[in-house]
């Protein structure tokens, strides 16, 4: 999912920062080489612009896909979608632009710095090969903490989002019963646990990096100094102590930045946790649904209990019942939207779990109760007569789900789109959700929710 190919950009990284390093040794020590340092330098920061630039398109490249795989992704609340593809994908940038390339550079620089100063000084090449565990150590004893309260703050975000649309939603509702300053009450009391998990979440990230800075600088000090009392004894060169001098931090520098960036990734890290199941092929081919017959095998979710059906192949069948009682549930359940608690839905004898959901989707054609349409100038009317027909133009379909199909349509146009619809189904399957009258007639057999 994440593009990680702007890391090949740090391979020349390593070489500059031992290239600068001993340019600027010789030129501090009375030697030559201010021309070529200076060459380096610009190098040097040339390579970490072009990387920077790649790094951020490859990122807006990895939104893009987290977008589309969190909106395609079934089962999923639609406030978490909401976070998701708004604050969570941007969450990602850090990691890919920050966090990633410091990870790299965190084993190929240290690495190189211990191989250039094994042959210049072993005594501190030791010394640092010593304490440059201590960095991921202590880092990794605190992110265990990080990792819990950063879970706990998406959490408590996705909950605080996914609340405010409902309420967002159903505002007429609740203004109509009076309900409006209750929730309001709720959304504050949602709030108010964001914020307290956000700076616990802080606190312990302003605590990681003030050990991490303390360690790196200590390790520092027990390489500089060590060599600064040496070279006052004629112990070793100039040249040689400028070299370890200048290297030194630059051993501990991207294992400092990782562990900064770890943190600041941490949302990012949070949101990509969640894509596993997204995979572009998570199952098998949907069964032929011209030959294959649906089963509701004692299923239970939400409002729905102990909910059993068989529809064959060809067969139209019309859900009736009081509202909540589990019609629409029973389409999210054939659309993979929603999973069961308990029970199974079979396709052709194949748990619909099993079923790859992207193919599944394109055997279907499905109308909503309320259909979102762009551009959405147009009336409930017109949106209603848009989505059937395209969903009737689905010819390769096997299976229409309509929920409320004529909900929105008067009597006449009601009447026109029956008999548009009767010739399009012909022969198919299909699941109907109807209330009215007209609706019960053009279907096989009416099952009560």
């Amino acid at each position: 999912m994440v593009d990680r190919r702007p890391l090949l950009a740090l391979i020349p990284i390593p070489f500059l920062v031992l290239a600068q390093a001993e340019l600027l040794a010789s030129v501090l020590s009375g030697g030559t080489g201010l021309l070529l340092l200076c060459l380096v330098i610009g190098l040097r920061v040339l390579v970490w612009w072009g990387h920077r630039e790649w790094a951020h398109r490859a990122a807006e490249r990895t939104r893009v896909r987290l977008r589309e795989a969190f909106l395609r992704s079934p089962g999923t609340k639609a406030g978490e979608v909401a976070t998701l593809v708004t604050r969570g994908v941007h969450d990602v940038t850090p990691y890919v632009v920050g966090y990633l390339p410091m990870r790299v550079l965190a084993v190929a620089v240290p690495l190189a710095v211990v191989v250039r100063l094994a042959f210049a000084d072993l005594t501190a090449a030791l010394t640092i090969l010593a304490t440059l565990p201590l960095i991921p150590v202590f880092g990794a004893l605190v992110g265990a903490h990080t990792r819990e309260r950063t879970a706990r703050q998406w959490e408590a975000l996705a909950t605080l989002g996914g609340h405010f649309l409902d309420v967002v939603r159903g505002i007429g509702t609740l203004r109509a019963f009076g309900r409006a300053g209750a929730q309001s009450e709720v959304v504050r009391g949602l709030a108010a646990r964001h914020r307290a998990e956000t700076m616990s979440a802080l606190r312990v990230a302003f605590l990681s990096a003030f050990v991490l800075e303390l360690v790196a600088t200590m390790s520092v000090a027990l390489v500089a100094v060590p060599v600064g009392l040496r070279l006052l004894g004629g112990g070793v060169p100039l040249h040689t102590a400028l070299l370890v001098l200048l290297l030194a931090p630059e051993a501990f520098l991207p294992l400092r930045a990782a562990g900064a960036q770890y943190h600041a990734s941490a949302q990012g890290r949070e949101v990509l946790a969640k894509v596993p199941a997204l995979a572009e092929s998570r199952g098998q081919a949907p069964p032929d649904l011209a030959s294959s017959e649906i089963v509701f095998d004692d299923v239970s979710v939400r409002s729905l209990r102990n909910f059993s059906l068989r529809i064959r192949p060809g067969e139209r069948i019309a859900l009736v019942g009081p509202s909540g009682a589990g019609k629409s549930t029973v389409l999210g359940l054939l659309l993979g939207f929603v999973r069961p608690d308990s029970g199974r839905v079979l396709v052709g004898g194949v748990d619909l779990r099993e079923i790859d959901q992207r193919r599944w989707l394109e055997a279907l054609s499905w109308v909503p109760q309320r259909p979102t349409l762009v551009p959405a100038a147009l009336s409930s009317g017109e949106q209603q007569r848009v989505a059937l027909s395209n969903a009737l133009d689905r010819s390769g379909a096997g299976l229409f789900l309509l929920d409320e199909p004529t909900a929105h349509l008067d009597a006449e146009t009601e009447s026109l789109v029956l008999a548009a619809a009767r010739e399009f189904i012909r022969g198919r399957t299909a699941v109907v959700v109807a209330h009215r009258p007209a609706l019960l007639e053009e279907v096989d057999r009416v099952v009560r929710t």
